[in-house]
């Protein structure tokens, strides 16, 4: 029998293994799955079409799985689907997908902070950060390692590139590169995120590298003939890769 508080009221057709812990006054709807070693707080809701994988943590009054904020949606069974070893702290929200076939998605130990909201179509990669009252509109991408800080906000379907860092209160209105450091007024990259970098393990010469290239980049050099490291080629394909909103220059030295 799963460790649920004789206060909370779950569903008889969600799914949730045996060890979950589920606690006071939160509300588990249908068509919800569980996964191994999940810790549910107080007065935490997970509306129907959520998946939770395993060892995840949710503190209290998280809310998942809301209906999407768009004036089209009209009712589909569409999902947020999360990943293993989250942490999503106090008054967290994340909405289901406006896309049937496409769920909201969040990786693998991401850490959600306080007031952080994750809205429709959204999709996060593993050991994503947000930063207390950081706010995703619709369609957002974010790579692997991202770290958005404090209140930043996102107009809609704009990228986030891996490993990149976005400094607490920016208005994020275009795509931002990896492995980049972006903030000021105006908005501008303005060096690699050499901390992340370094704790990834992308140091010495393959560190070099990249910096050489983020200098062609910001003197006006094109990417289109930069290779020479996984990371370089990433940054290569991103920046080929179509986008609807542009991409965010560079502050000059």
């Amino acid at each position: 029998m799963s460790n649920i508080h004789p206060t909370a009221v779950v569903s008889l057709k969600a799914e949730i293994d045996t060890d979950v812990k589920i606690g006071p006054y939160s509300v588990i709807e249908d068509n919800v799955i569980i996964q191994s070693g999940t810790e549910i707080g107080p007065h935490c809701v997970l509306h129907s079409y959520v998946k939770l994988g395993k060892n995840n943590q949710l503190h209290a009054q998280v809310v998942l799985g809301g209906l999407p904020q768009d004036l089209s949606f009209s009712g589909e069974a569409t999902w947020v689907v999360i990943g293993d070893e989250n942490i999503i702290r106090e008054n967290c929200t994340v909405h289901r997908s406006t896309n049937p076939d496409v769920p909201t998605t969040l990786g693998s130990k991401c850490y959600l902070m306080s007031y952080s909201h994750v809205a429709h179509d959204c999709h996060l990669g593993d050991e994503v950060i947000l930063t207390a009252y950081v706010g995703l509109s619709g369609h957002i991408d974010i790579g692997d390692k991202a770290n958005l800080g404090g209140h930043v906000g996102t107009h809609q379907f704009i990228r986030i590139g891996s490993m990149s860092m976005v400094a607490g209160f920016t208005p994020v209105r275009k795509d931002v590169l990896p492995f980049c450091l972006l903030g000021g007024d105006p908005v501008r990259h303005f060096r690699l995120n050499t901390i992340g970098l370094r704790r990834s393990g992308i140091k010495g010469e393959r560190y070099k590298k990249l910096e050489r290239v983020f200098r062609h980049l910001r003197e006006g050099g094109s990417i289109e003939d930069q290779h020479g490291t996984p990371e370089i080629d990433h940054l290569r394909e991103y920046m080929l890769a179509p986008s609807k909103r542009g991409i965010y220059g560079f502050l000059q030295a």
